[in-house]
């Protein structure tokens, strides 16, 4: 007992001390002297709050369909870790272009002086635009436990009369004289009156003198509206007046019934982060509170002042984020008054008018956007509107990350290697549409994207890979446009994203197929057979839609992905087996363009054995243009490909190029040719690995490299014996009968 109380007393104490070292508690006057250490920090609204929050935790740099963009950590959750979060991880994944669209909206709203447009996240369901808004909110709550993000309120304090009965108004004790009544223990307090809409402390200063104040703090920018010309809410600007007259205007003495008190931003309490879903409901309100019983003490001059607290959702979001959840599914009478609080920055109440400190984030689908486009008052709220369009992802490879966040830690049995790669590389074929050539100024570079099969333009969304069938004039033109291609897809209201496979469907699927009791892992296979069964339901609408040059296919997209799947198993089996060296190929065609360059420039090669010069090695350049299938002159097969390297040294000086990306072509033709000389012999060792899974004997002779084939499987790429059996066994079916 002795220990378990020693250590209570150890918890308690570092609590009290990490109490103090927060600054909880403060006189109006320490406040101040906060503003003046720190004026940028203390003097924000909800939309600088906000953008500082994403500045806190910083971006960074992430090439996205081999383009650059920004990424902020505060959608990875790189927070977590100091806050003690643990589970399950949401954080955004992907979505770089919307996380740049909604600080330009943080950064407008800034050089506004205010939140002056609600924003508006559109998209199909599940497009994760909720995912945005609470990695927003966990953002600002991590972010208001920091120093740099700490948040003040303050409350009135009436402390009991020396009688400790009476209430201490109007003496001229020597609490009031040493710093007021802000650190008086509860014990010693008879009332209290908080401000439920945590209005900033500086707004108990008048105007004038609260504008002299904030220019002698020299702070390096203008305070935003909410702090230049905010007012007290009505209840607190009775009270001030009521202690002023009191008081015979002494403003100190005033003050010392002001605490000013540290707050947190909760999206479980309600403080600074709200949900709004789409019932019809009244945000915001206000109700009397004179006849509450910690009131009845307070002195005649203020016992009979007749105030009004407001509340509800508003109310509980100031200073921080609200949410309004499917907005458009409500009424537009439910919501209609936001028109004038968006405007002006405030929303009238019964009583008084509630001042708006807010950012306001709220999403919608598609369908219910359209028919709001056609409603009469549309172009009333246009203008208060900052419309953000949420899609579906386009690049499989972020697909892929929301599975292996989510669903995989989620299911008890093993999860194959590629299980979902293969379902997020088909969800995003269900959502790509063909490039129409007529949108593009480009006239080559608009029949080439036209021309691209769906697998291709995947793989120009994931890596900015182009097809290798490519002649190097149509490639260089679709590398260097991928920018206009992701545009054109993303223009008009038939963007791509907008429809096809949800995460949602998708998560329903993987979960499925993991409970299919006739197989012992979560595989490919197993995800295939439940998109194959997905497809032929008809209650989607994606699913009825008609194919398009491949486009829309989405049975026949089964039958890619598993061809695609089995690429990537053949590739692992070419290292497992160790029958072929990767670098066996490239440095094979690192001396091909090496002869070819010297041959070219009619220059003799030096033998790196013999340190001899010598001719070119002609029979090393034919015996790779016979390999690689050249038709045309070799002269001008070979010219064109040293215009490639030096083009690629002019567009990217000081880097050395890279042939995987500037010849696939050629560098898939020579690994293939190497593979199908070992064809017959890694036939034979995958027969073998499956035997040793079975159990069944195998020679002696082939027994050793099986084993060790095996061995990389499950060391190398992660698999089990269930999972091998699966894959390799398929494999075979399909590739090696």
């Amino acid at each position: 007992m002795v220990e378990i109380r020693d250590e209570l007393q150890g918890i308690g104490e570092a609590i009290q001390a990490r109490f103090e070292s927060q600054k909880r508690v403060l006189s109006f006057q320490e406040y101040v002297e906060l503003v003046f250490a720190h004026p940028e920090r203390h003097t924000r609204d909800a939309a600088r709050y906000l953008r500082d929050c994403l500045d806190y935790y910083g971006a960074y740099e992430v090439e996205r369909a081999g383009v650059p963009m920004q990424r902020w950590r505060v959608f990875d959750l790189a927070f977590r870790a100091s806050t003690g979060e643990r589970g399950r991880s949401d954080h955004l994944v992907g979505h770089e272009p919307i996380q740049q669209a909604f600080y330009r909206a943080l950064t407008n709203f800034v050089r506004e002086g205010r939140a002056n447009r609600l924003v508006l996240m559109h998209g199909p369901n599940g497009s994760a635009k909720s995912t945005f808004s609470q990695c927003l909110m966990r953002g600002l709550e991590a972010y208001s436990g920091t120093d740099e993000g700490a948040l003040y309120r303050f409350s009135w304090i009436f402390p009991r009369g020396r009688d400790g009965k009476s209430i201490g108004f109007g003496s001229l004790d020597e609490v009031a004289r040493t710093g007021g009544y802000a650190h008086l223990p509860d014990a010693q307090i008879d009332a209290k009156l908080t401000s439920e809409l945590r209005e900033h402390p500086l707004h108990l200063l008048p105007v004038t003198e609260r504008r002299r104040l904030l220019g002698d703090a020299k702070s390096p920018n203008r305070p935003p509206e909410w702090i230049w010309s905010g007012l007290l809410s009505q209840k607190n600007q009775r009270v001030f007046d009521a202690l002023l007259t009191a008081y015979r205007g002494n403003l100190a003495r005033v003050l010392d019934h002001v605490r000013v008190e540290r707050y947190y931003i909760s999206r479980h309490y309600r403080v600074g982060a709200v949900t709004i879903g789409p019932e019809m409901a009244v945000d915001a309100s206000e109700r009397q509170i004179t006849a509450d019983h910690t009131l009845s003490a307070l002195p005649a001059s203020l016992a009979a002042l007749t105030l009004f607290e407001p509340y509800g959702e508003l109310v509980d979001a100031a200073g921080g984020v609200v949410e309004y959840s499917d907005l458009l599914k409500r009424p537009l009478d439910a919501w209609k008054y936001l028109l004038l609080a968006i405007e002006h920055g405030e929303v009238s109440l019964p009583m008084s008018n509630l001042a708006l400190n807010s950012v306001m984030v709220a999403s919608s689908n598609e369908v219910h956007l359209r028919a709001f486009r056609e409603h009469h008052d549309y172009n009333s709220f246009r203008g208060r509107l900052q419309l953000i369009r949420v899609p579906y992802l386009l690049d499989y490879r972020q697909e892929q990350g929301i599975y292996d966040a989510q669903i995989v830690p989620q299911v008890t049995c093993h999860v194959a290697p590629h299980t979902t790669y293969v379902v997020a590389l088909w969800a995003v074929l269900t959502r790509l549409r063909r490039a129409q050539p007529d949108q593009f100024a480009n006239a080559t570079l608009g029949r080439v994207a036209a021309d691209l099969a769906p697998l291709e333009k995947a793989e120009l969304y994931a890596s900015g890979a182009v097809p290798p069938r490519l002649s190097s004039d149509d490639a260089r033109e679709l590398s260097a446009g991928v920018l206009e291609v992701l545009r054109e897809g993303a223009a008009g209201d038939s963007y791509e994203g907008l429809d096809g496979a949800s995460p949602r469907e998708i998560r329903g699927i993987l979960l499925d197929a993991a409970n299919e009791p006739k197989h012992d892992c979560l595989s490919p296979l197993a995800v295939l057979e439940a998109v194959d069964s997905f497809c032929q339901r008809n209650d989607f609408d994606f699913l009825r839609q008609t194919a398009d040059r491949g486009y829309y296919d989405h049975r026949g997209f089964v039958r890619l992905v598993r061809s695609c799947w089995l690429d990537r198993v053949d590739h692992e089996v070419r290292v497992a087996t160790g029958l072929i060296d990767e670098t066996q190929y490239l440095d094979l065609f690192a001396r091909y363009v090496t002869h070819v360059s010297f041959w070219l420039k009619g220059e003799k090669v030096r033998n790196p054995i013999t340190g001899k010069d010598q001719e070119p090695d002609s029979d090393l350049m034919e015996g790779v243009e016979s390999t690689l299938g050249v038709e045309r002159s070799a002269r001008e097969f070979r010219n064109d490909l040293i215009s490639a390297i030096a083009a690629h040294a002019i567009d990217h000086p000081g880097t050395r190029p890279d042939p995987a990306k500037l010849f696939p072509r050629h560098l898939e033709r020579l690994r293939e040719a190497y593979y199908e000389e070992k064809r017959d012999q890694v036939a034979t060792i995958l027969r073998d690995v499956l035997s040793l899974v079975d159990d069944a004997p195998v020679p002696e002779a082939r027994a050793e490299r099986a084993r060790a084939t095996l061995e990389r499987f499950r060391t190398t790429f992660g698999y089990e014996t269930s999972s091998v059996k699966v894959t390799l066994g398929e494999l075979v079916k399909q590739r090696y009968t």
